[in-house]
């Protein structure tokens, strides 16, 4: 965060504090801008997986002969966003589903393409998003590999005339959010036995798990958690869960022929499984530089120039 320019800083953090705390106006008509035309200012959220994004972006556009500023992470999606509407950042990494909802809390699309196409007609008119790419770091029915084996489990609805016999964990929210526990009632008819509230996607629930405290529970596709304890995330035929595609959001301004070509190389290459490996790495016993870890992945997928 150091590496910014002074005013652009001290924009950003009054944006954050804005952002969470504003009472009135429109926080989707958009704004003026004072940065530079010629420089793209990157910003994040607030964790790993969209830090790594972001550095990503930050260097392939660099390698193009774009410039950029370094990537900076702002906080949640209530604070980066109104920064991307007033042109503190340029272009942001996120998510099409949690973008769409963002928007239009209403929104009932679930399947990728339709979620992304919902979501063009949703932007305001000074953004726009480049090409979704096929990675997705979306809500998961989790099971050990064992539990999995044991009840021939590659589905949700496989898991569904299990669920009275099984104890589920999960965050506080996913027993009430419409595709949580309602929805796997209502979507798969699977009601568990009982339920425990651990928390949202993090270590409580993944030791649960790993100690067959809980027979299945609720975590997210791309966290390392699931390889290191060889965890199965099952599959989601019915799609209660709403597509959440990578996706860069970036001002229309900044949107040269450049900088989303691109942008959407990147997409083009970018798989769960890949994301997943990469925030494996990230989360790594020697925790390697997020830097070091994009710069990897671009190599690997051939979106750097070779080095002299």
């Amino acid at each position: 965060m150091e590496r910014l320019r002074p005013v652009r800083l001290l924009a950003l953090l009054a944006v954050a504090t804005l952002g969470l705390t504003a009472c009135g106006g429109d926080p989707l008509a958009g704004g003026g801008s004072d940065s530079d035309p010629n420089v793209i200012a990157i910003g994040s959220g607030n964790f790993t997986e969209s830090q790594l994004l972001a550095e990503v972006y930050s260097q392939a556009l660099q390698d193009a002969g774009v410039q950029v500023e370094e990537p900076v992470a702002i906080g949640s999606r209530e604070a980066y966003f109104p920064a991307l509407l007033d042109g503190s950042v340029d272009l942001i990494p996120d998510y099409t589903g949690a973008v769409l909802q963002y928007l239009n809390p209403g929104a009932e699309q679930t399947r990728p393409d339709d979620v992304y196409r919902a979501l063009q007609a949703e932007l305001p008119p000074a953004l726009v998003s480049g090409a979704m790419s096929q990675a997705q770091d979306k809500d998961a029915v989790v099971v050990t590999r064992a539990t999995a084996d044991r009840l021939r489990l590659r589905t949700i609805a496989d898991l569904a005339p299990h669920c009275p016999d099984l104890v589920f964990g999960s965050g506080a929210e996913f027993a009430t959010r419409p595709d949580g526990i309602p929805g796997l009632r209502e979507t798969y008819g699977c009601v568990f036995g009982s339920t425990r509230t651990l928390d949202s996607g993090g270590v409580l629930t993944v030791a649960a798990l790993a100690g067959d405290d809980v027979a299945a529970a609720n975590l997210f596709t791309t966290d390392p958690a699931l390889p290191e304890n060889d965890f199965v995330a099952l599959e989601d035929p019915q799609e209660n869960f709403a597509a959440q595609n990578v996706v860069p959001v970036l001002a229309k301004r900044k949107a040269s022929p450049a900088v989303t070509g691109v942008l959407d190389r990147i997409s083009a290459k970018l798989t769960t499984a890949e994301l997943l490996a990469m925030n494996a790495e990230a989360a790594g016993p020697d925790k390697p530089a997020l830097r070091t870890v994009a710069t990897s992945w671009l190599a690997r997928n051939g979106l750097l120039s070779p080095a002299p």
